[in-house]
């Protein structure tokens, strides 16, 4: 599969996925936000909770869950990238937490698996 397919389905899995956590009553406040360290796909508001979350999506679990993907390398980039969009947004005194959602799909079908709290930041 090429690489502008797979940026593809990863666009529609983080759909899906922000549409799942909507439903759920999370606020959004920031799609794919970029900073020299790295990128946070989506950035919610659930309660008193910002909530940094990772998407990942496969069509299978042939190679593997989703989360599985998640290593602690990705997850220091994520927390260095969190604590970035955290200083500019002057957010210090809030909440947050790091979530990830994989998105299973294949044959018309897609299974969604919300991992809260998923790591932590110390």
């Amino acid at each position: 599969m090429s690489d502008i397919n797979n940026y593809a389905f990863g666009m529609l899995g983080q759909q899906d996925a922000e549409k799942f956590l909507v439903c759920k009553d999370y606020k959004v406040l920031t799609r794919n936000f970029h900073s020299r360290v790295g990128e946070i796909d989506l950035i919610m508001q659930d309660g008193c909770y910002i909530v940094f979350v990772e998407v990942k999506y496969r069509h299978g679990a042939g190679y593997g869950l989703p989360r599985e993907s998640v290593t602690v390398s990705k997850q220091k980039k994520i927390i260095k990238t969190a604590l970035h969009y955290i200083a500019i947004n002057k957010l210090s005194e809030q909440d947050f937490r790091f979530d990830v959602i994989e998105v299973l799909g294949g044959g018309g079908r897609i299974e969604i698996t919300h991992i809260e709290n998923a790591f932590d930041a110390w």
